[in-house]
């Protein structure tokens, strides 16, 4: 199981990193949660809600990457930290995303405020 729930994190950050939209969401859920963590906030829910956003998240930030500074896997849980560079407003930052993978999809995703 975990070298499958890596693989599909792996995919969708060099997805990411390609901005390539199609391959992005190719891994996700149809009904794909994403919520903030701490507290489980429901920021959105779908994976066409997360098309709009992504599309415009990579037209607006056509240089932004994320470097893989590491990943902890569980089961079927991916704990990726990140190192987010190339945005529209000069910062970098650091981030934390977790993934839970349920029948080869990412079916939830936590970022961590």
């Amino acid at each position: 199981m975990e070298g499958k729930t890596e693989r599909l994190a792996q995919q969708q950050l060099d997805a990411y990193n390609q901005q390539n939209i199609d391959e992005f969401l190719g891994v996700y859920s149809d009904d794909v949660i994403v919520m903030t963590f701490p507290g489980n906030d429901v920021m959105y829910r779908g994976k066409e809600k997360m098309r709009e956003r992504y599309s415009q998240l990579f037209k607006n930030n056509p240089n932004q990457h994320a470097e893989l500074i590491s990943r902890m896997v569980k089961e079927n849980i991916v704990i990726d930290y990140e190192y987010v560079t190339g945005r529209a407003n000069g910062e970098s930052i650091n981030a934390i995303a977790m993934y839970e993978i349920n029948d080869d999809k990412i079916q939830k995703v936590w970022f961590v405020k």
